[in-house]
């Protein structure tokens, strides 16, 4: 069972708590959505954790208590969850699938059930369109409108899944076809090696001889829900996570072309297969082919593209922006590396939201290698994550310098804060506060319904203030969950270059904000960007890879990230 199934039946229960009459229930609550979060965003898979350390290797996760610990451990040794069961005995919704619609709360949907029997996603559908909904008290025209968008904007979402899920199920897969001792190489194909923010299936090679023990393992690895083809060189299957997946089997002479062939985009590929065509030559998924059917290249990816002309050309840039044409004349960019960064700068403790401690944060911050990083705890009008008012910020700069003398220069933690940016484009803290800080971020959270005009205008006053330093998830996007506000992102883009402002790279799964075609669209200015995780756990600065993945696909140098600068080069850069 993957870690998005199990963290979903945890937010369900949470979901279904909330509906219970007993007014104690809030600490319960709190507990289930922690956990429900901190298996979610895991990369590793907790059913592979508990086969190998038990229960006891649960209850190390961070949120997950004695009760979630037996309750996981139940539901991965029977396959049921009894308290799940129960809840849903007493509440029969589909809450796993409703609460997909934006702003579409469990106690809408529980008065939806009551009021017209509204148990799915089907039934709600037949509701707003035979318009029973407007009736009901509290409802009315708009909030059926409202609903009716959001269950179109759900639709549409689920015809691809995040990078981010799909990611650790691909990686999984992989892992476990190169310890089977059946696989010479195996590698990882499609939209996922270009690093797309959404998945519509996944491509995996395989170097091996055609060999049926190879093809019985592919169909019964347990992440395998139905089989939809089943041959000696290729294998097409369903995956119990949603997704389809195409094993290829191929052999070692021909790693390089089916890597590239199958790692496409389609476009990129025409632009490429133009090319062979000009020289004479051919090119497919098995070889390139010279006159007469002469291999010229098959074995690697950069013997391709040399053979053609090209300077190797990386897999997230393979979209038809232009990267074929720079490629013949050498002048591709060179791309930003995981090995560049030098901090993360967007870390969240258990000041406001975050699981762990500063000292804690820091401490796994520079096992990663980092020279510097920025605590950036919230200001108070993001009260659900029990956001700081001024007096607390105070306390908290006072702790970071005590975590700075424990840490012994071995990193050193900066003063920060993840500030509102409020309705009228003012910030969240006094300008004395910010002073204190080392940087700023400043973010928006709230009143994301703005119009255009009105939204442009708060966040270019707020960057105008001379009190932002790093825009963060500009357009507060969460992927197949929130769209983007609306907002004239060239015109925020003239501001920050105006006013020094950087823009972030949130790489949290889920944000990848700004995204790639943002990131180009923002290359046209002389703006800076910071790439970083929102991390709100340790593991969560893992999430790098992410925020990397989506630089590299909006074509970034490490020369335009503020945090691959020194940490005297970053606090001179942002002045």
């Amino acid at each position: 069972m993957h870690n998005k199934q199990i963290a979903s039946m945890l937010e369900q229960i949470a979901y279904m708590l909330e509906l219970d009459e007993r007014k104690d229930r809030f600490f319960e609550i709190r507990a289930y959505r922690k956990a429900a979060l901190t298996i979610g965003t895991m990369q590793e898979e907790v059913e592979e954790i508990f086969k190998k350390g038990g229960i006891s290797a649960l209850l190390e996760l961070q949120g997950v208590g004695q009760g979630i610990a037996k309750s996981i451990q139940e539901l991965l040794t029977t396959g049921k969850m009894e308290k799940f069961e129960d809840l849903k005995e007493k509440y029969p919704i589909d809450f796993e699938n409703l609460m997909k619609i934006p702003n579409f709360g469990a106690k809408r949907a529980f008065t939806l059930y009551k009021e017209l029997g509204i148990k799915d996603v089907n039934s709600l559908k037949a509701a707003l369109d035979s318009h029973k909904i407007r009736e009901l008290k509290g409802f009315g025209e708009k909030s059926e409108a409202e609903l009716a968008k959001g269950m179109q904007f759900m639709e549409n979402s689920e015809k691809r899944m995040p990078l981010g899920d799909a990611l650790p199920i691909a990686e999984s897969i992989i892992k476990k076809i190169r310890g089977s001792g059946l696989a010479e190489n195996v590698a990882l194909a499609g939209s996922s090696r270009r690093w797309r923010e959404t998945v519509g299936d996944l491509d995996i090679l395989i170097v091996a001889e055609e060999n049926p023990d190879l093809t019985r393992f592919l169909t019964k690895m347990e992440e395998v829900e139905s089989v939809i083809v089943s041959g000696p060189t290729k294998v097409s299957v369903r995956l119990t996570a949603g997704l389809s997946c195409d094993f290829r089997v191929i052999k070692k002479s021909s790693f390089g072309a089916a890597l590239q062939y199958f790692t496409g985009s389609k476009n990129h590929g025409v632009e490429v297969r133009k090319i062979a065509v000009k020289k004479g030559y051919s090119l497919n998924e098995y070889q390139l082919s010279g006159k007469e059917g002469k291999n010229l290249a098959s074995e690697t990816e950069e013997e391709i593209y040399n053979a053609l002309g090209l300077q190797y050309v990386e897999p997230e840039m393979r979209e038809a922006h232009g990267e074929v044409e720079l490629a013949q004349q050498g002048k591709l960019p060179k791309l930003v590396e995981r090995k560049d960064i030098t901090a993360d700068l967007h870390l969240h403790s258990k000041y406001t939201d975050g699981a762990d401690k500063i000292i804690e944060m820091a401490t796994h911050a520079a096992k990663l290698g980092y020279e510097y990083m920025g605590m950036t705890d919230h200001s108070k009008s993001e009260r659900q994550a029990r956001g700081m008012n001024d007096e607390q910020f105070a306390q908290y700069f006072s702790e970071i310098d005590k975590v700075n003398d424990e840490l012994e220069g071995k990193i050193k933690v900066l003063k920060s804060g993840e500030i509102d940016i409020l309705k009228d484009g003012s910030l969240d803290l006094l300008d004395k506060t910010m002073d204190m800080m080392d940087y700023t971020l400043c973010s928006i959270h709230n009143n994301l319904e703005m119009p255009k005009e009105e939204m442009t205008k708060r966040v270019i006053t707020a960057i105008e203030s001379g009190y932002v330093n790093i825009l963060a998830h500009p357009t507060a996007r969460l992927i197949n969950e929130r769209e983007p506000i609306a907002i004239d992102l060239d015109k925020v883009f003239e501001a920050a270059e105006a006013n020094n402002v950087a823009l972030e790279i949130n790489a949290f799964p889920s944000r990848l904000d700004l995204n790639d075609e943002n990131i180009f669209k923002a290359r046209k200015y002389k703006v800076k960007f910071a790439i970083n995780t929102d991390s709100h756990r340790q593991f969560h600065m893992d999430f790098m890879k992410y925020g990397i993945g989506t630089a590299r696909r909006g074509w970034l140098e490490k020369s335009s990230i503020i945090n691959t600068f020194s940490m005297k080069k970053f606090l001179s850069a942002i002045k």
